[in-house]
């Protein structure tokens, strides 16, 4: 059974103790619906779902992890018994941890780099109204939008959300960036161009970036709403990374901004969408037609990021070896 275009990204954990920094920059910045926080919990919403950000109160200031929306129960039983089957952990989640992330049917089993993955069905949807600054965001059957990751083992990456989700490649893109030149692979779980992107360096494998994602993606509805929530991000203060610009391979508008936690934040408009019955995997060259220029990186952050890179090679990082197969090398 193949399982391809029956997961749809459905939401996003991140460990935070910025709560405060995190609600404005995701209402007010972005044009999220933000629910109130309690005392260790805060929720943001794109549509009719009860979730899509899930905001837990720790030190991590990092994404922990993703939830998959799987169609139907039959699917769900059949990812499950793949897991199961190569040995890998699997746990039922509390009737509570579902609720908190809007869903019915939840379990959860090891993903690469210490990313949990949490699988779903029938997400719940309350009708409570949504109040937003920006028109809307684009979900629906291709899901939320992605996530990037950096990684020194790239072929064990794809390999493990080919043996979980039989992931399709959908490019590649080459790129240089502060002198280290990376491959990075697209890889697509539905008709979206991508639900996760892997970026890995050239010969020796450094992996510069602290944080388990790189960045996150969520696609607007308008143009306008790309342009004003921009505007917002810079007029309240938070830091952007990379200016307005066009990417090479899905054609998509967007820039990124980033969270208070320290990874980056895409916000992007109007990406191609694959058509299966012709698409064929190309390599291209730079990751943007124009723009995407770097804002604000100083001297100190590019040191900081070279002492990680160095760092990573004393470290081992996670695969999950029993659903990484042998990895997949490029084709």
């Amino acid at each position: 059974m193949n399982v391809f275009g029956a997961v749809h990204l459905g939401y996003l954990v991140i460990e935070t103790q910025k709560f405060t920094d995190w609600h404005r920059f995701g209402r007010d910045a972005i044009g999220m619906h933000a629910d109130e926080p309690d005392s260790g919990t805060m929720r943001f919403r794109l549509d009719e779902n009860d979730c899509r950000f899930l905001l837990r109160w720790g030190p991590a200031e990092d994404v922990t992890t993703l939830g998959w929306q799987i169609d139907d129960h039959e699917t769900f039983d059949h990812i499950l018994n793949r897991v199961a089957d190569r040995g890998v952990p699997l746990r039922e989640a509390s009737a509570e941890e579902a609720a908190l992330r809007g869903v019915e049917r939840l379990w959860r089993f090891p993903g690469p780099k210490g990313l949990t993955q949490e699988i779903f069905t029938n997400p719940l949807r309350s009708g409570r109204p949504l109040s937003m600054r920006a028109t809307g965001f684009v979900t629906g059957e291709a899901g939320m939008g992605h996530v990037a990751l950096t990684t020194t083992r790239p072929e064990q990456l794809r390999g493990y959300y080919n043996t979980v989700f039989d992931a399709r490649l959908s490019d590649y893109i080459d790129e240089t960036i502060s002198g280290m030149k990376l491959k990075i692979r697209f890889l697509r779980v539905n008709q979206r161009h991508h639900s996760i992107a892997l970026a890995a360096t050239r010969g020796l494998r450094l992996d510069p970036i602290r944080t388990r994602v790189q960045h996150l993606n969520i696609q607007v509805a308008g143009l306008d709403d790309l342009t004003q929530s921009y505007q917002r991000v810079q007029e309240l203060g938070f830091g952007m990374a990379l200016s307005v610009g066009q990417h090479t391979n899905d054609r998509e508008l967007s820039y990124y901004a980033r969270t208070p936690s320290g990874f980056e934040f895409e916000v992007g408009w109007n990406p191609i969408v694959v058509d299966e019955t012709t698409w064929k995997p190309t390599t291209h060259q730079g990751i943007s037609i124009w723009g995407h220029t770097p804002v604000g990186q100083t001297i100190l952050d590019k040191l900081t990021q070279f002492a990680r890179a160095a760092r990573s090679l004393r470290e081992r990082e996670d695969t999950v070896p029993a659903l990484a197969e042998d990895g997949i090398p490029d084709d």
